[in-house]
Order: C-alpha cells, then sequence, then structure tokens
C-alpha cells in the first residue's frame, strides 16, 4: 500500500507489531548501505514478479532509509505483472481448440499446463506491471519494528526480505500475557477498562461452535444490554473498537494487530501549515509526531493485555 498522496506524508493506518531480538546498532548510513544491495529495479521482461528497496520519500530522496531521532523508515516496493487468469484462459481455451481440430486427439491435463505456461512467457513481455509499496520503520530505542499493512502475511514479506537483505535479522511477533480476545470480551462484559482508553462503536463477536453463529456490531453503544447478551450467550470478541486518551482511535484484533488507526486532531493540528516549502522537512516533522505518539501508545496498550510476553531465551 502506498503511503503517499500525492507530496502528503500519509500516517499509518494498520499495524503489525515485532519485538527485535537483540539491539539494532546500525546507523542510518550503515542500514542504507545494505539496503542498497536489494534495491529495487523493477520487473525485467521476463520476470513475473520482482520486489526490492526503495527512498521512504520517493522522488524527494534517493536514500533507503529515512531517519527520525531513533526511528529507522524502510520502503518495501513489489512489482507484479498482470496476467489476467481469463484472458490466459482464453488463449488456452483456442490454442487446444486447434490442436484438437488440426490434429484430431484430445489434449491432456499435462499437455494443457504446458501450453499455458508457453502463453505466459509468450505474455510477459508485454504485460502491464502493477506496483505496491509497503512502509515499516525500526524504533531502536524501544526495539520494535512496526509494519503499516492490515495482513500478515504482507508483513511476513518485509521481515523476510530485510533478513534475507541483513544477513540476519530477529523479529517476532508481539505477545501478551493475556489474549486480547479475552481482555476484549472482559470489557464488553462490563469489566473497567485501563486507565485512558474507551469503547468505540464497533465490534465483532463470534462463537466457539460454528453453529454459534458471528454477529458484526456497528455504530452502536458497546455498553447496551444486547452486546451483553451475545456475550453471556458464549460469544467472545475477536475485534474491537477503542479510542485511547482522546489521541488515537483504533480497532484492536484478537491477533493483536491493530487496524483503521486514526490520529485524532489534537495530534494532527500539530501537523498544521507551517509554511515550508520543503517536502523532506514536512515529511520529517510528520514521521517525528507519529512514532513519538505510537511510541507512547504501545506500553500502555501492552499493559491493559497483562504485559508483554516476553520470549524465553530473553
Amino acid at each position: 500500500m502506498c503511503r503517499f498522496f500525492g507530496d502528503k506524508f500519509m500516517w499509518f493506518r494498520n499495524l503489525q507489531l515485532y519485538r527485535l531480538g537483540q539491539a539494532f546498532d546500525q546507523s542510518p548510513e550503515a542500514l542504507h548501505d545494505r539496503l542498497q544491495a536489494q534495491a529495487f529495479h523493477g520487473c525485467s521482461r521476463m520476470e513475473l514478479a520482482a520486489s526490492g528497496w526503495v527512498p521512504p520519500l520517493g522522488r524527494h530522496s534517493e536514500l533507503l532509509v529515512h531517519a527520525a531521532d531513533a526511528c529507522l523508515m524502510i520502503c518495501l516496493r513489489k512489482g507484479e505483472k498482470i496476467m489476467p487468469a481469463s484472458v490466459v484462459n482464453q488463449l488456452l481455451d483456442d490454442r487446444v481448440a486447434k490442436i484438437e481440430v488440426t490434429e484430431a486427439r484430445e489434449v491432456y491435463r499435462r499437455e494443457r499446463r504446458r501450453l499455458k505456461d508457453e502463453i505466459i512467457v509468450d505474455l510477459l513481455p508485454r504485460a502491464l506491471t502493477r506496483y505496491t509499496d509497503l512502509f515499516a520503520y525500526l524504533d531502536t530505542r524501544n526495539g520494535l519494528i512496526v509494519v503499516d499493512t492490515p495482513t500478515a502475511s504482507k508483513s511476513e514479506d518485509l521481515i523476510s526480505q530485510l533478513r534475507a537483505t541483513l544477513g540476519s535479522f530477529k523479529a517476532t511477533p508481539l505477545e501478551v500475557n493475556e489474549s486480547a480476545t479475552g481482555a476484549m470480551t472482559r470489557w464488553l462484559n462490563g469489566a473497567p477498562l485501563p486507565a485512558g482508553f474507551e469503547l468505540g462503536d464497533t465490534c465483532e463477536l463470534k462463537h466457539p461452535d460454528p453453529a454459534g453463529g458471528q454477529v458484526s456490531i456497528k455504530g452502536q453503544e458497546l455498553t447496551a444490554g444486547e452486546v451483553r447478551n451475545h456475550v453471556n450467550h458464549g460469544k467472545y470478541a475477536v475485534k474491537l473498537a477503542l479510542s485511547w486518551k482522546e489521541r488515537l482511535s483504533f480497532v484492536l484484533q484478537d491477533d493483536l494487530s491493530i487496524k483503521r488507526l486514526k490520529f485524532e486532531d489534537v495530534i494532527r493540528e500539530a501537523e498544521g501549515d507551517t509554511g515550508e516549502d520543503d517536502y523532506a522537512t514536512r515529511f520529517d516533522r510528520d514521521f517525528s509526531l507519529m512514532t513519538l505518539e505510537l511510541a507512547a501508545f504501545f506500553p500502555q496498550l501492552l499493559e491493559s493485555l497483562g504485559g508483554e510476553a516476553l520470549p524465553k531465551a530473553a
């Protein structure tokens, strides 16, 4: 997901959180040099897909790392050739039909697969390429890496690419002592929320028995008896909208990921219009505001879930 609209920095909206396995002590310059070895160069004529590192500031910088205090932003770009299955299948059907008519024989599965591969190879040089950017930042002071994506598989792609680039990079998904599901269900059932947190107006509840159903509630007061009835009948929370200190609003997932993150006006007002013409300066200011706010938020979120469960090796 590209985090730019025109020349405007886009604040992270979906977070996957990882704990660094060891202190990250590379300077921004050293990290840039390491990423340069796997910089993105586009898809060749015969490649279906390619990925590599690009400058977080886009066309405004050639640096592959943007540093703000102890936080280092990076960006992974993926290029994929657009090969519509309907087009490939139609060409395959046409080729199979021609063989069956001209050679008076049936085309079986193995030959169909070979013909399909040949069609894809023929189309590759002419196919359009779709590009997607995936942003993340390393908080070297607090030992975290934060990836801006709603899906865990995409964040794992970035972690894997970073590991391949650096040779070694230890990072594991954050874990807590109390499951997010257990805490969210308690809060919906009337347990007091930790200081600073308030319920939003959205949740999703699920019954452990598939026959028990699943319910999504939107735009409703979550302290209502109807919501609590669902909990009392055995359903548990898998998603819950929350706000924090009137500064952030978000949806907490049962896997500890954060979606629909919104920075409220009290923070965004600091972004303001300062009359600066330099894009890099504006980018740096907004990135600093975002990372400072999240650095204050994450410890309180983890504390609300019983504290972080550190790996035994630590």
